[in-house]
């Protein structure tokens, strides 16, 4: 396969940012087929600058971390963590980021949909806009998707949704790379509840509470998943989530 990057988009060489340590926090769950490779790609992504790779194991059945101890094998800038329950996506980038010692923590999904190349683009963004956060959105006009129908309904569905309820000024919560810094995520994290679906709308939602600047970065997305991947009960389990983060923020208040 191919990884591209918006050629449009100016990249700043990785070098810029070598005075800051950069964490890349890296959630898999039953990933064996490709854990290797995207630490691989990713330590060869980061290897002129101060950095550490997280990879969370979260309760794997398949090999993942075995396959992802081979892979760091000799790169002391690899840790391999994680648990033997699965607890989801969110309660896996939570426990990876109690790792991180990082200036700057980059959220990565470890399928290779998103190369991790485009850590560049998302530190670019960050170093010109002076953001807290940047987002990898599949809205922006820059991005380039190679996506399947189904997901994207799915995608504008929710992202309707989100803007109904919470006026959010990024339009793409859900894309697996994400850019924060470090003092953003010591703040907002103690405040969450979510574990497993939602995380990511309400690490959003608490972050834009709080005042932190987000903006959103282009992204190339190389779609490898069939549909089968999220289920029925899955979208239920969404909206139950998503309305639970609604209620926390305007009713009870209890991110105040």
């Amino acid at each position: 396969m191919t990884f591209m990057v918006p050629t449009h988009q100016k990249l700043v060489r990785l070098t810029k940012h070598k005075a800051q340590k950069i964490s890349v926090i890296m959630p898999a769950h039953n990933e064996a087929d490709h854990i290797a490779e995207a630490i691989t790609e990713t330590a060869c992504e980061l290897r002129d600058t101060d950095c550490e790779i997280i990879v969370v194991d979260d309760g794997s059945l398949d090999g993942t971390r075995e396959e992802a101890a081979t892979a760091a094998s000799g790169n002391t800038n690899v840790k391999i963590v994680g648990y033997t329950e699965n607890h989801g996506k969110g309660h896996a980038l939570r426990y990876g980021s109690g790792y991180a010692t990082g200036d700057y923590v980059v959220f990565l999904d470890a399928d290779l949909d998103l190369h991790p190349r485009q850590i560049r683009t998302l530190l670019d963004v960050m170093e010109t806009t002076n953001a807290d956060a940047v987002i990898g959105s599949k809205r922006h006009p820059e991005s380039q998707l190679d996506y399947p129908w189904h997901r994207r309904l799915m995608s504008n569905a929710y992202y309707l949704l989100v803007k109904l309820l919470f006026g959010l000024p990024i339009h793409d919560t859900q894309t697996g790379i994400k850019l924060f810094r470090s003092e953003v995520l010591g703040k907002v994290l103690p405040k969450l509840i979510v574990k497993r679906f939602a995380f990511d709308l309400e690490l959003l939602v608490v972050a834009h509470k709080f005042g932190f600047k987000m903006v959103e970065a282009p992204i190339v997305l190389n779609f490898q998943r069939g549909f089968g991947r999220i289920k029925m009960k899955d979208i239920r389990d969404i909206w139950i989530d998503t309305m639970a983060i609604f209620y926390r923020r305007y009713i009870l208040r209890y991110y105040d």
